[in-house]
This record gives structure tokens, C-alpha cells and sequence, in this order.
């Protein structure tokens, strides 16, 4: 999957072209280039290789929030069927989440004190700045991308609707 990555810090746009400024470091758009496999996946989803087991992001929507009582929904993102490495020479170095292909939040991680996860609570309802109505993600259906960056195999992505 193609995609224009920041060569600051290396996220993804995956809207079909860069944005004016990176919404993670603030670069702008010429610190952007467009790469060809920018996001890989597994060549064949029921027959995977033992590194696309390791690779390919698991992602479970959960309904009803353990935190939050009321209007949220958790996304919990782990690297891997089998379990990802957290080493110092191989680790995922950063789990980016996406609604719609907008960017909406970054996990950064650090070898060997984390596993290779990241959770977040979206809220369910409220709408996007108006506090009334359905979310976009709720009233759309939106689609869910996460993409995690291997520091040795790049970067992979998994797409869910919520």
C-alpha cells in the first residue's frame, strides 16, 4: 500500500496525499515523500508467514468501556498473533490510530518495559465538536486503521469498522 511518510517521524498519510503539516511532529508538507509499500499486509490473510503472524496488527473493538462508564468504546491494538518482539535490536517503536484515514492518536513504545499494545477509549457519542448526535465514527459506521511501525520489517496496518 502506498503511502506519504514524514521523514521527521515517520507517519503515514494514507488520505492519497500529504497533508499541509504532519499532524503528529508539525512538519510540513515538503518533509513529505511518497513511497510505494509505504503499509505492508499479509500476502495471504489465511495462509500467513511466521513474520506476518508477528506483524500483522490485532485489533478488538470492545463496546462497553471498563473506564469510562458512559459513551465510550475501547480499541485495544496488539502487534502480532504471535506476539511481537520488544527488544532493544527489534521492537515496534509506534502504534498509529486512524478514523476514516484521519489521524486521531500515536502510542509511542520502548523495548523491553512494554508489550507491544496500545488501547484507547473513543468516545461514542457527542459528535465531533457540538456535543450533541452521533459521533462520526458511530453515525458513518467509520472504519478504524491501525498502523504499527516495526523498526526492522515497517510499517502494517489493520482496517476494522467500528
Amino acid at each position: 500500500m502506498n503511502g506519504h511518510v514524514c521523514k521527521m517521524c515517520r507517519y503515514i498519510s494514507i488520505i492519497g496525499s500529504a497533508p499541509k503539516k504532519c499532524p503528529v511532529c508539525g512538519a510540513p508538507k515538503t518533509a513529505f515523500e511518497e513511497k510505494e509499500n509505504a503499509i505492508i499486509t499479509p500476502k495471504d490473510v489465511k495462509n500467513k508467514t511466521e513474520l506476518e503472524k508477528k506483524h500483522d496488527p490485532v485489533v478488538i473493538v470492545v463496546r462497553k468501556c471498563g473506564l469510562i462508564a458512559e459513551g465510550c468504546v475501547d480499541v485495544h491494538a496488539k502487534m502480532g498473533e504471535i506476539l511481537h518482539p520488544m527488544q532493544p535490536e527489534h521492537f515496534i517503536q509506534h502504534i498509529d490510530f486512524y478514523i476514516d484515514k484521519a489521524f486521531i492518536a500515536r502510542a509511542h513504545l520502548t523495548p523491553e518495559k512494554l508489550n507491544p499494545a496500545a488501547a484507547l477509549h473513543l468516545k461514542a457519542g457527542g459528535g465531533p465538536s457540538t456535543g450533541s448526535g452521533p459521533s462520526r465514527a458511530e453515525s458513518r459506521g467509520g472504519k478504524l486503521a491501525v498502523i504499527a511501525l516495526c523498526n526492522l520489517h515497517g510499517a502494517w496496518i489493520k482496517e476494522v469498522q467500528l
